[in-house]
């Protein structure tokens, strides 16, 4: 991972009162239906009260709106602030956008957003909206996404603030929610047209309540838990091993046939501070007896990790971000490398092998793409490898945008690591809107979102191209109401993923999926210009089936290509396999919606367990990327199960 909470941070919430009215709404209504709001204009607290002993009451002297607010005083520890009881007023599986308007009474620091929830007694603490510059000169606004995705006992949601204690104003609290969508389930599984390799989604528990478990079960064959399996996840403290978290996820994996990544057993983030403490308690510094220590507590928690769930996780991302091709020697300096050196790579490798002998193990970095950093990682792993260290796989997490990278150095990363008997996997793939940190956009954008259709388009026919090297995909959030991106590197609304925050498919789905129903009928690609050639007519043949051929975009050396068949007759098509001839001398290199064979001139296209049935009237189609020299002329026959069909 890239940041430190990724999927974490799009857990946000914000408090609200205790009565709210919601008005009936209809499913399909985008309007967001508000559940809470408090705005202290009838003179009192509206159930907020104090974490600790500080003193909560109504004021006048500021208000964001009308003429009254929340005011904290008496503030004996940072952790400290108003805080609201929204048990029961949270459901389970539902998304809430909450907004909340802070401003302190003195001077500056940083305000957060938290949410205390306790299981069968059991306290967690998450900070779900960080830190967030306030003073006393005007009011800041707090606002994000949170949806409660396990069964709770006590669940509050409370302002803090990060370094003092002064005494601050709340006021304009809102949580609302628009109404879900019922998964759609007359389009493709992504999982059934991309056979190529699994395709998978980084998910937190959110993502397996509800609709959002029924969205991840329909369209993915394998998980990556997003921090469930980290060290402050795991092992909060020495020894004390806890599984709350990403057991629910794999169990969920487990009952729906879906393969499990695990990330990540080594990470210079998202470590405990005790894990680089020495014996005294001190900060560790580069000895023998710290190097010594710190390896003996990696191998402890690989040994106790792994083993907990055996067989079941079939991927370990090991070891992750290690690479900073800013150091003459390519190496981040971690404390694990200031301490240990390469040791600790060499170390978490081999005890990872003793303890699951049968999982792929991956060293996993972002940026790959970048020349210099590719080029590092690759010397890293070739050095290791030859010492016989047991890197089985280079993970490639991909979080890119809408203009960067080109697919030419996507390929290039590809090319790197062929030929040095490790396996590729894409492992943390998203597709940003924004292309700078200065951008935010109210609402995504038509033309970027149709952007990211193309690169999607474009990326995915360039993974099936390396099917051979790549043995999986995976994308860093299930769809747009929970994404890591919607906090980093700024606070604003990303649409990074193949759903938009209804869960409903967008045209980076159709991407993926089929990209002639992106949108119109020419596209722009990430490598060229394509230019458009209209639909081929012939004359007709025989038969209950017509088939209709475009060319939907061209460029030098490649077109993208379009094929729909069509059921002219009274009986329903049970299988189809279609068949043609080029005729100068074009080949198919990526084909979606059913399989490809190509023997020299001829081309047979065979459907996809979806599409083998085609109702009288009813059609199937299937799109390709294709390669071409001198000309392109569209093939003038076709046939369906052998029998030739009309050509439209």
């Amino acid at each position: 991972m890239r940041a430190l909470a990724r999927l974490a941070l799009a857990t946000v919430v914000v408090a609200a009162p205790l009565a709210a009215v919601v008005a009936a709404q209809a499913a399909d209504d985008p309007t967001p239906v508000t559940i809470l709001a408090s705005d202290f204009e009838d003179n009192t607290v509206q159930g907020w009260t104090g974490r600790s002993a500080e003193t909560l009451a109504v004021s006048t002297t500021v208000a964001h709106g009308g003429a009254h607010s929340l005011a904290v005083t008496g503030r004996t520890a940072t952790w400290n602030g108003p805080s609201l009881n929204v048990l029961g007023t949270f459901e389970k599986g539902t998304a809430y956008t909450i907004s909340a308007w802070v401003r302190l009474a003195d001077g500056s620091d940083n305000a957060r957003l938290s949410v205390e929830r306790r299981t069968d007694g059991t306290a967690t603490y998450e900070t779900v909206v960080g830190n967030t510059a306030v003073t006393s000169t005007g009011w800041v606004q707090l606002t994000g996404h949170y949806t409660l995705s396990a069964d709770v006992d006590f669940l509050t949601v409370y302002v803090e603030t990060a370094s003092t204690t002064a005494s601050l104003y709340l006021d304009d609290v809102t949580a609302s929610y628009v109404p879900a969508l019922p998964v759609q389930t007359g389009i493709p599984a992504v999982k059934d047209v991309v056979t190529e390799f699994p395709v998978g989604a980084a998910i937190t528990g959110a993502e397996i309540t509800t609709l959002h478990g029924d969205l991840l079960a329909r369209h993915f064959s394998s998980i990556t838990p997003g921090n469930a399996l980290k060290w402050d996840a795991t092992e909060p403290t020495e020894n004390a091993f806890s599984y709350t978290q990403a057991d629910p996820l794999i169990a969920f994996a487990k009952a729906h046939a879906m393969k499990v990544r695990g990330h990540t057993l080594v990470w210079h983030n998202q470590t405990p501070a005790w894990v680089f403490q020495d014996a005294a308690g001190a900060t560790m510094t580069a000895t023998a007896e710290n190097k010594a220590l710190l390896l003996a507590r990696l191998e402890n928690h690989i040994r106790n990790v792994a083993a907990h769930y055996g067989d079941t996780i079939g991927t370990w991302d090991v070891v992750n971000e290690v690479i900073d091709e800013s150091q003459s020697d390519g190496m981040r300096r971690s404390d694990w490398y200031t301490i240990t050196g390469l040791d600790y790579i060499r170390t978490a490798f081999k005890v990872a092998r003793e303890v699951a002998p049968s999982a792929k193990l991956c060293i996993n970095d972002y940026n790959t793409n970048v020349a210099a950093k590719r080029d590092a990682l690759y010397r890293l792993v070739v050095e290791l490898k030859g010492e016989g260290v047991p890197i089985d796989c280079v993970g490639h997490q991909m979080h890119v945008n809408v203009s960067w990278p080109s697919i030419a150095d996507t390929e290039a990363m590809l090319r790197k690591f062929e030929g040095i008997g490790v396996e590729q996997q894409i492992t943390e793939m998203d597709v940003s809107i924004y292309t700078s940190s200065g951008e935010s956009f109210p609402a995504p954008p038509a033309d970027r979102l149709l952007s990211q259709a193309y690169l999607y388009r474009d990326m995915f026919a360039l993974f099936r191209k390396y099917r051979t090297d790549l043995t999986s995909v995976t994308l860093w959030g299930l769809a747009d109401d929970n994404t890591w991106l919607d906090t980093y590197p700024v606070a604003r609304k990303d649409a990074p993923l193949l759903f938009d925050t209804r869960l409903q498919a967008k045209s980076a789905y159709w991407g993926v999926v089929d990209p002639s129903k992106i949108g119109g009928t020419s596209s722009p690609s990430a490598s060229a210009s394509p230019s458009v050639s209209p639909s081929v007519s012939a004359s007709a043949g025989a038969g209950g089936c017509a088939v209709t051929y475009r060319v939907t975009g061209s460029w030098a050396g490649g077109f993208q290509g379009e094929v729909t068949i069509s059921n002219s007759g009274t009986a329903v098509v049970s299988g189809w396999k279609l068949g043609w001839q080029f005729t100068a001398g074009q080949t198919v290199a990526q084909l979606w919606n059913g399989s490809v064979t190509q023997s020299g001139s001829a081309v047979t296209v065979t459907n996809a367990a979806w599409n083998g049935t085609i109702a009288p009237g009813g059609s199937a189609s299937a799109g390709f990327l294709g390669s071409w020299t001198g000309s392109n002329p569209a093939p003038t026959a076709f046939t369906v199960n052998g029998a030739a069909c009309t050509v439209l």
